[in-house]
């Protein structure tokens, strides 16, 4: 039985309210859990140089020592791999236990970069707490500039500038409605979907053009489907003729 547009409208129209109840119920839930599940990410950078690139001239004036920057150049690659590991962490377990972090732990919030063609470095430590990646940023700054020195035979590493604290950090992973929006079309498909394939499913006969297909007969007769309204209405319209034809009765017998 072929169906049209418009019959498709009349079907979403009768069941809207279902529709609407469903998608606000839907969409107002997966709100909900996304409010509840979001988890602020701050960040906290240090940076330092690797700057150990003059030397004194017979006159005892600094002199800029090129031959060492090309060394620390090469230098920092090795740098960034001994930050992040257990060498450099344990000693910043050891000495800042009010972190509550294992080495394995800093080991996965830290990330060291290096700015191209320069000798600085950047040290820097995510965490759900933004003050907990500020400490962790500038302790792993504070332990691997003391500790180079022991491991590398060279003392070349400078802070440049410490992480601090601010009044108002902004979280890297910003609240997203992706979810809502998702849930929102998801569920409004869902809800029409459903509606129309419960009125496919429907087998009672509801139109004249559904009696003459199933029977191959026409209809005798049809009887209209009153609401309570319309006979509310009708039976005060009988009350008004009445109450209207009363005097006229009554002046007749006169």
């Amino acid at each position: 039985m072929e169906i049209n547009l418009k019959e498709y409208l009349m079907i979403i129209k009768k069941r809207l309210w279902l529709i609407v109840a469903w998608v606000l119920l839907c969409t107002t839930l997966t709100a909900i859990y996304s409010s509840l599940n979001y988890q602020p990410i701050y960040t906290a950078s240090t940076k330092l140089i690797v700057n150990k690139t003059s030397d004194k001239d017979p006159m005892g004036k600094e002199q800029i020592d090129y031959g060492a920057i090309g060394v620390n150049l090469a230098l920092i690659n090795t740098y960034k791999e001994i930050i992040k590991t257990p060498a450099i962490m344990d000693k910043v377990v050891q000495r800042y236990p009010d972190l509550n972090l294992s080495a394995e732990q800093l080991i996965a919030i830290t990330n060291v970069s290096d700015l191209h063609e320069t000798q600085v470095m950047t040290i820097v430590a995510s965490h759900y707490s933004y003050e907990k990646a500020v400490k962790a940023a500038n302790a792993v700054s504070d332990v691997f500039q003391t500790e180079i020195p022991k491991i590398m035979k060279v003392d070349n590493v400078t802070i440049l500038n410490r992480a601090k604290m601010q009044e108002h950090p902004v979280p890297i992973n910003k609240k997203s409605n992706q979810y809502i929006i998702l849930s929102f079309v998801g569920s409004l498909v869902v809800a029409i979907g459903a509606i129309l394939m419960l009125d496919a499913m429907d087998d009672t006969l509801k139109k004249e053009a559904d009696i003459r297909a199933l029977f191959e007969t026409s209809m005798l007769a049809s009887i209209p489907k009153i609401r309570e309204k319309e006979l509310r209405q009708e039976k005060r319209n009988i009350a008004r003729r009445k109450a209207g034809e009363a005097p006229y009765a009554k002046t007749v017998r006169e």
